[in-house]
C-alpha cells in the first residue's frame, strides 16, 4: 500500500477504504485534518457527512453503522468505524469517539506484519486523532493519555522509517503545550512551546512540513493563558500561512481571541468564516460547526 503524503488540511477520502485509511492527515496534534471530499464517496456516505455537518448526528451514525455492518472487508469496516468516531466528535463525545478510534487501531494492528511502517504510523495518527477530539471536548486527561499513546505507537515504526522520530516528538510537545495552557499552567505551556521550537530547529526536513503549525501553538497558548493581544498576532500569522488559509479551527480561535478583546463584530465575522469553511468530516469541523452554531444562534440545517 502506497501512501499519499499530502500535507494540506483535508485529504482523506473514504470511498476506497484501503486508500482512505492510508492517506495522511496533516498532524493530528498540531492541526489534524481528516477531510473527506464528496467527489469519491458513496451517496450514503455523502448523506451521512451532510447530516453530521447539519447537527443531525444520530441520523448520520445510523447510516455509518449500516455501512460498517455491510462492509465488504476489514478495511472497509475500519473506514466506516472511523467515520462513526468522527460523528461522535461532532457531539463533543470524547469517550465514544475514542471507542471507535480504538477499533480502527485494531484494524491497523492486523496490518503490522504486511506493512509495518504504514501500520504503526497509522496507529499513531488514529490515537492522535482521538486525542484531538478529546481536548476539543474538554476532557484533558483523556486527551493527554491518547496523545502519549500516539507518540508511543508512532515511534514503534521500524526501519527504514518513513516518518522521523522528531515528528512525533514535535507533535507531543505541541499537544502538551496546548494541554498545559488549557489547565492554566503558563510555565509548563511555555516550556513545551520552547521544546517544540527546539525540535523544529533540530530537523529542517521535518520542519518544512510542520513549521506552519508553530504560530498556532503560540497563539493557542496565549489565548488560554490570558494574553489575547499576543494570541491575535500569532493566530493572524497562522491563518495567513500557506496551507492554513482554509483551516476553520484557526479562524475560530481567532474569533475567540477577538471576542476576549471586546471586538464582537470582528469576532462574529471570524466565527462565520470558520463555520463556512468547516465542510469536512474531521476534528476541526467537528468542533467548529456546533461551537459556532451555539455562539451565533444558528439553526441546525434541515
Amino acid at each position: 500500500m502506497r501512501l499519499d503524503r499530502r500535507k494540506e488540511t483535508g485529504d482523506l477520502v473514504i470511498a476506497r477504504p484501503r486508500l482512505a485509511l492510508a492517506l495522511l492527515i496533516a498532524a493530528a496534534a498540531p492541526g489534524a485534518a481528516l477531510a473527506q471530499p464528496s467527489g469519491g464517496q458513496s451517496p450514503e456516505m455523502q448523506q451521512a457527512v451532510r447530516l453530521d455537518l447539519a447537527g443531525r448526528t444520530a441520523e448520520a451514525r445510523a447510516i455509518f453503522q449500516r455501512l460498517a455492518d455491510s462492509a465488504a472487508d476489514p478495511a472497509a469496516r475500519a473506514a466506516a468505524d472511523r467515520a462513526i468516531a468522527m460523528s461522535y466528535a461532532f457531539d463533543g463525545d470524547c469517550g465514544n469517539a475514542a471507542r471507535f478510534e480504538e477499533m480502527v487501531i485494531g484494524y491497523w494492528r492486523t496490518r503490522e506484519a504486511a506493512e509495518p511502517q504504514n501500520a504503526f504510523y497509522q496507529e499513531g495518527e488514529i490515537a492522535d486523532e482521538a486525542a484531538r477530539v478529546c481536548i476539543d471536548a474538554g476532557d484533558l486527561a483523556a486527551s493527554e493519555r491518547w496523545y502519549r499513546r500516539g507518540y508511543a505507537l508512532g515511534t514503534k515504526e521500524p526501519a527504514p522509517q518513513t516518518h522521523p522520530r522528531s515528528l512525533w516528538e514535535y507533535r507531543l510537545a505541541h499537544a502538551l503545550g496546548r494541554l498545559a495552557a488549557r489547565r492554566g499552567d503558563s510555565a509548563e505551556a511555555r516550556r513545551q512551546v520552547a521544546a517544540a521550537r527546539r525540535i523544529l530547529d533540530g530537523d529542517s526536513a521535518m520542519a518544512a512540513g510542520q513549521e506552519r503549525f508553530f504560530p498556532y501553538l503560540v497563539g493557542y497558548v496565549a489565548l488560554y493563558t490570558g494574553e489575547p493581544a499576543t494570541a491575535e498576532t500569532q493566530l493572524r500569522r497562522a491563518v495567513d500561512l500557506r496551507g492554513n488559509q482554509r483551516d476553520p479551527f484557526l479562524r475560530c480561535l481567532l474569533g475567540m481571541t477577538l471576542e476576549r478583546l471586546g471586538r464582537k463584530a470582528e469576532a462574529d465575522s471570524a466565527y462565520r468564516e470558520a463555520y463556512d469553511l468547516a465542510t469536512a468530516h474531521n476534528p476541526p469541523a467537528a468542533f467548529v460547526r456546533p461551537f459556532v452554531r451555539r455562539k451565533l444562534g444558528l439553526p441546525a440545517s434541515p
